[in-house]
């Protein structure tokens, strides 16, 4: 299995020591599942991107099985059908590297691009993931607007301007200009948990798509 995603200057090597409680997990898996990706997990997506969306990490079952992000698991297939729904993506989604999904416009990237003990990765490991994160995103020429999906991915993306987290506050729909000019706007992540219990709605998740495309087309206006 052969994944360099379309950023490859940014991604950590396929063989990242950076984090030991990750790397052991790792090795854990590719002994019980050796079939699995099982690496840190590149982005996905269109290198002329204007939109980013940024979330915790590969689910165990999903993102670390198939090497995408959000493909394999319930939370890839409602990222993916918003996606569609709002004309960022080509082809069929069918959960699966194979599948010849395409985005357009949009480019997918998680915080931490291993796989963390019961989906929880601790301050060092985010921070270690960080500047891939930033060299990806720093990398998308006509990027105007980043979606983060949940806290932590929020969090990290501040923290990575060195602004102070207690001046850009997470909440679901909450909107922040970023110093370099650029949207930063928030949404509860599309798991399966979220959406089970309804913290988030197929409705709420599609309000900041469009929320997303407003502030994109305000950001070109404004442009010289």
């Amino acid at each position: 299995m052969s994944n360099h995603g379309p950023l490859p200057f940014a991604e950590a090597p396929k063989g990242c020591r950076r984090c030991p409680r990750l790397v052991s997990l790792r090795r854990d898996l590719r002994r019980e599942e050796p079939d699995w990706w099982n690496a840190p997990v590149p982005a996905f997506g269109d290198p002329a991107a204007w939109l980013a969306i940024v979330g915790l990490a590969p689910g165990k079952e999903g993102a670390n099985r198939t090497g995408r992000p959000f493909t394999g698991d319930a939370s890839g297939d409602t990222l993916f059908a918003t996606l569609d729904k709002f004309g960022l993506s080509k082809g069929q989604f069918r959960s699966r590297v194979d599948d010849g999904v395409q985005l357009k416009g949009a480019m997918i990237f998680n915080a931490v691009k291993c796989l963390p003990p019961e989906n929880r990765p601790v301050g060092a490991e985010i921070a270690n993931c960080r500047p891939f994160l930033k060299k990806g995103l720093g990398a998308l020429p006509n990027l105007r607007v980043i979606l983060a999906l949940g806290k932590i991915a929020h969090d990290s993306l501040i923290r990575m301007t060195g602004c102070r987290l207690s001046e850009f506050p997470f909440g679901h729909g909450a909107e922040h200009r970023l110093p370099d000019g650029r949207i930063l706007i928030n949404s509860y992540h599309c798991s399966r948990y979220n959406m089970n219990t309804r913290r988030l709605t197929v409705d709420m998740f599609e309000d900041v798509f469009r929320q997303a495309l407003a502030a994109a087309q305000l950001s070109s206006t404004r442009r010289p």
